[in-house]
């Protein structure tokens, strides 16, 4: 029997619900999720294998209008992947329709891509059934498919999805060993896991304004020892994360621990510092240094 295997690149607005989706897809807590949009800033690659098939999903940042190089380098990310794929999976949100200006950021990403688009209507346990059947019509009218319904929430809907994906993926052998379930290395994962409790445990601006990145990792030694720089664009934000006397970052700390302890299965130290570097978010330098690629025409 034929095996199929390709990559699917997951699309939408930000909070459309395609990080949920990814997990809910591979079985694994890959990308991070919170209640805040844009939180998914690099692609994160997840695996599904079965004997028949292997389906490689890109998760890109979420299709937004750009404000400054860090939202370009975001958006490059997610028009990279559809420049790869083999599938394009778009996600609408129907808690919240779009708007003429959004809807032609997400047409214009659509063009980057000469795969197959397959789009599914998300959050169908939450909205309402008007507004369901709202994000339908625009599958059908704006983007020419007939959507699926489904929550990547609690599942509802998904099998009937990854059928559908699975029978459009191409005939090939798999790219990758059947039990990896991810791309990207395990520093990635525990940054990622320590910017979500960021956005979790701070308001307003602070959580967009701070990345995170793995200094040292010596797994080694019992418990793992990991160092990480959290770095911020302003002193003033430093103190924020701080806390009076040290309490935010102790708490932030603890959080952090207990999920990089639950993902990688062993105990573990974590040292975290926190760095000024002014102006990450708009400086060329700073986003290579942080991992991000742009454009040669981004300024």
């Amino acid at each position: 029997m034929p095996t199929r295997s390709g990559y699917v690149a997951l699309v939408g607005r930000p909070n459309a619900g395609k990080s949920t989706l990814l997990n809910t897809l591979v079985g694994e807590k890959l990308s991070i999720v919170t209640a805040r949009a844009q939180t998914t800033w690099q692609r994160v690659t997840g695996i599904r294998t079965t004997a028949s098939s292997q389906m490689v999903f890109l998760d890109t940042p979420g299709l937004l209008e750009v404000r400054d190089l860090h939202q370009r380098a975001m958006l490059e990310a997610a028009h990279e992947a559809l420049r790869e794929a083999d599938l394009t999976l778009l996600l609408l949100d129907p808690t919240r329709p779009l708007e003429e200006s959004r809807r032609q950021v997400v047409v214009e990403a659509l063009d980057e891509t000469d795969a197959p688009i397959l789009v599914a209507v998300n959050k169908i346990d939450e909205a309402s059934s008007p507004a369901i059947e709202a994000a339908a019509a625009e599958a059908r009218e704006s983007f020419g498919a007939e959507p699926f319904l489904i929550s990547a929430r609690t599942g509802e809907g998904v099998p009937t999805l990854v059928n559908a994906l699975e029978a459009g993926l191409p005939e090939g052998p798999f790219y990758y060993p059947a039990d990896d379930l991810a791309l990207q290395p395990v520093r990635f994962f525990v940054s990622e896991l320590v910017r979500e409790t960021v956005f979790e445990q701070y308001d307003d601006e602070i959580p967009y304004a701070v990345a995170t990145r793995v200094e040292e990792f010596r797994e080694g030694q019992d418990p793992i020892y990991i160092g990480l720089t959290l770095l911020v664009e302003r002193p003033s934000q430093k103190g924020i994360l701080i806390g009076k006397g040290g309490r935010a970052i102790r708490a932030l700390g603890t959080a952090s621990r207990a999920k990089i302890e639950t993902f990688l299965g062993r105990p573990v130290y974590l040292d975290l510092w926190v760095k000024p570097l002014s102006g990450w978010r708009r400086k060329r330098r700073a986003l290579a240094r942080l991992g991000y690629r742009l454009p040669e025409d981004a300024s």
